[in-house]
């Protein structure tokens, strides 16, 4: 599934924001890290209080703080599919795996794009909270993986009218539009041959447009899976 390229390059942000290129070697660097990523992950999601609030990071203003969010949800999909892959579902197929892996590299770039980028204006590392997850049991890991998928297509959507930058914005298509290709290959997983792949819960068939949600919406949904509190009170509306 993955062609063999000897470096990806991400568009450059202007300004005071950093240039990023990331490539095999990025991938290569975490998956030789997943051991002990996983075996850190998988604490997360079984200690006896997986609720414990940790110190609150705010997402900050602007366009910067737009990007804060944008990179802390590629920190909670980075983190459930690198669990996902260091602990494989019962059954989980050699193909199954093969694209899983891919998603896996794919949100890793952009959760290090992102945090590259804004430097020093980056928020924390967040703590996932997967303690709702059986990762064991194929179901539950590509139901969620389907419910992450769509948030942040939808999360990037609703994001796109608040970002000022014209270039923010077209880094902003690019990424969602790889997060798209990411909730139809799992939705395919899920129910094979069929059109759920671009459901009427996700494009009205009406107008042909995928679902947009504002920050408002996508946060208190993703702060189930992440222990640290995400204050976004700042952010533009």
């Amino acid at each position: 599934m993955k062609k063999q390229q000897n470096e990806t390059e991400l568009t450059m942000l202007p300004g005071q924001l950093k240039p990023v290129k990331v490539g095999r070697r990025l991938f290569l660097y975490y998956a030789g890290a997943l051991t002990a990523g996983g075996a850190m992950l998988a604490a997360c999601g079984n200690e006896e209080n997986p609720t414990t609030v940790m110190a609150p990071v705010d997402l900050g203003t602007g366009d910067t703080g737009i990007l804060n969010y944008a990179y802390a949800l590629e920190q909670l999909e980075a983190a459930f599919y690198t669990q996902v892959i260091a602990s494989p579902y019962s059954g989980m197929t050699d193909a199954e795996k093969t694209l899983l892996t891919d998603i896996r590299d794919h949100e890793i770039i952009h959760r290090e794009f992102f945090k590259a980028a804004l430097g020093a204006n980056a928020i924390a590392g967040l703590t996932p909270n997967f303690a709702s997850i059986t990762f064991s049991d194929r179901a539950s890991v590509l139901n969620t993986a389907k419910a992450f998928e769509d948030l942040g297509v939808s999360a990037y959507n609703g994001a796109g009218p608040l970002i000022t930058n014209p270039d923010y914005l077209a880094i902003a298509g690019k990424i969602v539009s790889v997060e798209a290709r990411h909730a139809a290959a799992i939705r395919d997983l899920l129910n094979p041959k069929s059109a759920d792949f671009a459901g009427d819960d996700v494009v009205a068939p009406t107008t042909g447009l995928d679902v947009s949600n504002p920050p408002a919406t996508v946060l208190p949904i993703a702060q189930k899976y992440v222990k640290t509190t995400i204050t976004a009170t700042n952010l533009p509306k």
